[in-house]
């Protein structure tokens, strides 16, 4: 029999690998898919989310808009339409950006019911982040559009239409999403030295929404705030969605503040493996 070729070799090799990766992507289909149907099946607090998303925006858009024209017209970069391209898209995120730190991990967490995750053959942190994203996502349906529509008809504002903003728009809308259940993630794991989280939940909630930009902008900022903002993940998660999909930055500007995204991604994806494996070792089940 003759020795395989090196060509045969490298497809051998090449095989189990492809194959994983099938798996892992079917697997996490499944997860994302089942958040998908999970945030399908409320929608009596889409309809409540949606409610109270759209009056807190009248009175953020009231409130800044007010503070433009105080300011002659302008207030740092942003102008009367920039203002409210800002409120209306950073209230139509918030129902899918995860600025809380609340997670479904956390509370398996606190019963002990993460110890039957930590038996299954896929990756906690992967995993529990593709159900939550897909969930999240769909939020973006009953929520987010129709306070985008809202902006557009009561307040006047325009986005940008071509291929390449709205592309890269969609892009950092997933991309500030998955970032945002990612850095949940990491205090969700908080639990596994510590049982109650839900202090560093709350802490994480008002840091995040502020270094995010959910307030006032981020650019609003004096220069060491910013700075220190720009230092942190945060305002990739909401800042920089805002930016790409209101047409703020163009073109090469926002494929970079895109790459920033997902360099912050793959940063906070590093970190929770570490946390993960460490937990896993310290890990008690209290009950019986």
């Amino acid at each position: 029999m003759s020795a395989p070729t090196p060509t045969a070799q490298r497809q051998q090799r090449h095989r189990p690998i492809a194959a994983t990766a099938r798996v892992w992507l079917r697997i996490h289909w499944r997860m994302f898919a089942a958040g998908w149907r999970r945030g399908a099946r409320y929608r009596g607090a889409a309809i409540g989310g949606l409610v109270a998303n759209a009056t807190f925006g009248f009175l953020k858009a009231s409130i800044l808009v007010a503070a433009v024209d105080a300011g002659g017209g302008r207030m740092g970069p942003y102008d009367t339409a920039s203002i409210t391209a800002y409120t209306w898209l950073s209230q139509a995120l918030l129902g899918s950006v995860n600025l809380t730190g609340q997670s479904d991990l956390a509370d398996r967490m606190k019963d002990g019911s993460v110890a039957i995750d930590l038996l299954r053959p896929v990756d906690l942190q992967t995993a529990s982040t593709a159900q939550e994203v897909g969930r999240a996502l769909f939020a973006l349906l009953p929520r987010g559009v129709p306070l985008v529509a809202l902006g557009v008809v009561v307040g006047g504002m325009r986005l940008p239409l071509d291929a390449l903003s709205s592309g890269l728009g969609a892009v950092s809308i997933v991309a500030g999403t998955i970032l945002s259940y990612l850095t949940v993630y990491l205090v969700a794991v908080v639990g596994f030295w510590s049982v109650e989280t839900r202090g560093l939940q709350l802490a994480y909630m008002i840091i995040s929404g502020f270094l995010a930009g959910l307030f006032v902008p981020v650019l609003l900022f004096p220069g060491w705030l910013f700075a220190l903002a720009q230092a942190t993940p945060f305002p990739s998660m909401l800042q920089t969605p805002i930016d790409v999909v209101s047409g703020r930055i163009t073109n090469w500007d926002a494929v970079q503040a895109v790459a920033v995204q997902f360099a912050w991604i793959a940063a906070v994806l590093v970190v929770g493996q570490l946390m993960t494996r460490a937990g896993r070792r310290r890990l008690e089940v209290q009950g019986g």
